[in-house]
């Protein structure tokens, strides 16, 4: 006599509270409070080791205009669209629908899923919500995880060499129009910071290219099979290259401008090229493997930022963006998550059940 013929009832976790004790889990893991306690470092050091007028800078984000603040807000998310579009594209150029048994996610449900991978980011140390994201893509398309990471180390390629272009053209921009030996020093660090990681990715794009098959046979033949699945998603990806650089940099402006419209927010005034590396700046820094790049992009922005600025307003946009780039990624990215995994529950058989009438 089975479980469910004897009446008795099952002892395991109800697969739809399942999710909720997993997130809960995560969020309060110890990882995710080493984040919490980075961020709090961060302001700590900022409090203690600038002159600052806290004051002041209280009032900026006080006063800020929120109509301003909302269309940033709203430009962000919108940027994952086109993320998402570039992803999809990705996976197609890499034969995702002549694979047997796989699907082709929609653009809205990669975005989504680039959504929910930043939140891990956020959350976790050595940007490990990039595994996740291709984890969850793996899932959706049914083609495997390996080749979905292949997918996001294509489009991890081409961000770089979209940002050290746009970056080239801002610095160029900026020499033209600004003077300041001290402006042009950290910009140009930037641009060569840029630069350095576009290259260091190409040289590995050519290694993997060129010598990959014959590593893959030194390999054991389970390892081989993954990474020779990596590379085909990786290096299948570049077709339509056009289409995905201008995908890619309709995500990159819509990042400028959404810190265009948070400084238009508190009241100040900088000019276009910073914008532009200020933004891209934040990017870089926030692939330093800390939780969102947290301890890394606060100080590098406010530095930045200081250039133009007094150091007070400088300190009030590296926050107030701060909290659209991390703070709403928690909350957003939270929610994508546990709607995937509730929508993934409800559509489980649960366990112990026959299934038939």
């Amino acid at each position: 006599m089975n479980e469910r013929e004897s009446g008795g009832e099952k002892t395991g976790p109800r697969p739809d509270i399942a999710p909720a004790i997993s997130l809960r889990r995560r969020v309060l893991s110890l990882p995710t409070l080493l984040s919490f306690a980075v961020a709090a470092a961060f302001v700590f050091f900022l409090a203690t080791r600038f002159e600052l007028n806290w004051g002041e800078t209280w009032q900026n984000l006080r006063s800020m205009d929120v109509r301003f603040y909302v269309l940033a807000l709203a430009l962000y998310y919108v940027s994952f669209s086109f993320r998402g579009l570039r992803w999809r594209l990705l996976a197609k150029n890499a034969g995702l629908e002549d694979r047997p048994g796989t699907r082709l996610p929609s653009a809205f449900k990669c975005a989504s899923l680039i959504v929910a991978g930043w939140f891990v980011n956020s959350i976790a140390w050595l940007r490990l919500g990039d595994a996740y994201r291709a984890y969850l893509f793996s899932e959706e398309s049914r083609a495997g995880f390996s080749w979905s990471l292949g997918t996001v180390l294509a489009e991890r390629m081409m961000d770089m060499a979209t940002v050290a272009a746009v970056l080239a053209v801002s610095v160029l921009a900026l020499a033209l129009t600004v003077d300041g030996p001290n402006a042009g020093s950290v910009v140009f660090r930037a641009a060569a910071l840029a630069a350095l990681m576009t290259a260091a990715l190409a040289a590995l794009g050519l290694a993997m290219k060129a010598f990959g098959t014959r590593l893959a046979r030194l390999l054991p033949q389970r390892l081989e099979a993954a990474f020779l699945s990596f590379r085909s998603g990786a290096f299948g990806s570049f077709k339509q290259l056009p289409t995905l650089f201008g995908l890619g940099l309709m995500g990159w402006l819509m990042e400028i401008a959404r810190l265009g419209f948070v400084v238009q927010a508190l009241g100040a005034e900088i000019s276009l090229p910073m914008l532009a590396i200020v933004a891209l700046a934040h990017a870089l820094l926030s692939t330093v493997p800390t939780p969102g790049g947290v301890g890394a992009v606060e100080p590098g922005v406010t530095g930045l930022l200081a250039l133009s600025l007094a150091r007070h307003d400088a300190v009030s946009i590296a926050l107030l963006d701060r909290s659209i780039t991390y703070l709403s990624v928690l909350v957003v990215g939270g929610l994508v998550l546990m709607i995937k995994h509730f929508t993934h529950t409800r559509g489980e058989p649960v366990p112990g059940s026959s299934g038939t009438a």
